[in-house]
C-alpha cells in the first residue's frame, strides 16, 4: 500500500455534535475543503494511482441517535455515537486517500412487507412492531393476513395473490434466510428526518466532496415493499411463487466494490447489515478469487452490534461474523490505528 501521512482533523469539527440533528453550513465547508485542498496539496480524486475505498453502511439518525426508531446502542449504549465521532475523525485525516466514498442508506415507506400497516389479524388489528415475528405456519392458520386496504398500492397484484406471496415470502425465510418475517418499527422513511445521514458524518463527506472534487456515492437499499434488503448487494427474496423476478442484486455495486485496490468498510449495525453486506461480498469474493479478501479491510471500531436493553444481545453474533471474515483474509483494523494505505 501506497504511503500518506495524515492530515490534521479540521477545527469546525465538534464530536459533541454527532449525537444531534443540525444544518450543514454548506457554503463555509465549501469553501474550507478548496482552501484545505491548496494548504496541504490534496489532488482531486480521479488522480489517485491506488484506488481506495471507503464504504459506509446505513450511517442514518434512524440508526445512530438515541431516541429515532431503530438505535444501535451497543452494550455501552452509546455504540453509534462513539463509532460516529471515530469515524469522522478517520475521514478527515484520510480524506485525501479516498477514491470514493459510498454511503448506503436504508429507505423504507410505509406499505411495506416488514412493516405493521401490511397486516392485520381477524379483529383488524396490526402486529406489534419489534417483537412481532411472523411465521409461515401464522399465515397458513390466518393468524396474520394480507391487510386488503393496502393491496391497491399494489398495481399487478389482487388480493390472493398478494395473500399467496407473503405465504411464500414467509416460508422463504423461515427455511433458507437470515432470519423469520420481523415486524419491524417505521424506520428509514424516505423524507424524514431519520433517513437523513448523520449530520456530523454529512458534514464530513461534504467537505471531502469539496477538497477531492468527487462526489459521495449514495446507494439506496430497503426501498422494495415486497423484500427486506439486509445487505445493501442483495435482497433477501428475488422471485415470486410463481418464478417472476421482483429483485435483483445490486450487480453494479457488487463490481465496483472489487474494483478497488483497497476497500474500507464501517457503520451500522455490525450485526446486521454490515455483517450481511460484508458477508455477500466475501460470498463474491470467493467465487472470483479468494485472495481478493486481503484487500478488504473492516473498521471495527467504527461500528456497534444491535443491544436491546433487556432483551436481544447481538454481539457474539456480530463478533463470531468479523471472526469469519478475518480467517477469510480481510483485516479488521481501528480507526485510531497508523494505516500504512
Amino acid at each position: 500500500m501506497s504511503n500518506f501521512s495524515e492530515l490534521p482533523i479540521p477545527s469546525f469539527f465538534n464530536p459533541e455534535k454527532a449525537r444531534e440533528v443540525w444544518q450543514i453550513p454548506y457554503s463555509d465547508r465549501a469553501t474550507q475543503g478548496e482552501n484545505w485542498a491548496k494548504q496541504y496539496q490534496i489532488s482531486p480524486a480521479d488522480a489517485d494511482q491506488t484506488r481506495i475505498g471507503l464504504l459506509l453502511i446505513d450511517v442514518q439518525n434512524t440508526f445512530c441517535l438515541p431516541g429515532f426508531e431503530l438505535y444501535v446502542g451497543g452494550q455501552s449504549q452509546q455504540g453509534a455515537i462513539e463509532d460516529n465521532i471515530r469515524l469522522c475523525e478517520f475521514i478527515y485525516r484520510h480524506l485525501h486517500c479516498f477514491t470514493e466514498i459510498i454511503a448506503t442508506m436504508d429507505t423504507h415507506f410505509a406499505i411495506q412487507i416488514f412493516h405493521p400497516i401490511f397486516w392485520v389479524d381477524d379483529q383488524g388489528e396490526h402486529p406489534t412492531p419489534g417483537t412481532t415475528i411472523i411465521s409461515h405456519q401464522d399465515i397458513e392458520k390466518g393468524v396474520w393476513k394480507v391487510n386488503p386496504a393496502i393491496v391497491p398500492n399494489f398495481p399487478s397484484w389482487d388480493y390472493s395473490s398478494l395473500q399467496t406471496y407473503a405465504l411464500h415470502y414467509a416460508r422463504h425465510l423461515d427455511q433458507t434466510g437470515k432470519y423469520p418475517l420481523i415486524i419491524w418499527p417505521y424506520h428509514g422513511m424516505l423524507g424524514s428526518i431519520g433517513h437523513a445521514l448523520v449530520s456530523s458524518v454529512e458534514e464530513a463527506l461534504f467537505f471531502y466532496s469539496a477538497a477531492r472534487k468527487r462526489q459521495p456515492q449514495y446507494e439506496i437499499k430497503g426501498n422494495n415493499p415486497l423484500t427486506e434488503n439486509y445487505s445493501v448487494l442483495r435482497p433477501e427474496v428475488t422471485e415470486d411463487q410463481n418464478g417472476r423476478t421482483i429483485a435483483q442484486e445490486n450487480r453494479s455495486l457488487i463490481e465496483q466494490l472489487l474494483s478497488f485496490d483497497r476497500l474500507l468498510i464501517a457503520g451500522q449495525a455490525k450485526s446486521h447489515c454490515v455483517a450481511w453486506t460484508i458477508d455477500d461480498l466475501l460470498i463474491e469474493i470467493q467465487k472470483k478469487d479468494p485472495k481478493l479478501a486481503r484487500k478488504i479491510y473492516l473498521l471495527e471500531d467504527c461500528t456497534s452490534p444491535v443491544v436491546i436493553p433487556n432483551g436481544a444481545d447481538f454481539t457474539t453474533q456480530a463478533d463470531e461474523a468479523f471472526a469469519r471474515f478475518q480467517d477469510a483474509g480481510m483485516h479488521l483494523i481501528r480507526s485510531t490505528e497508523t494505516i500504512d494505505f
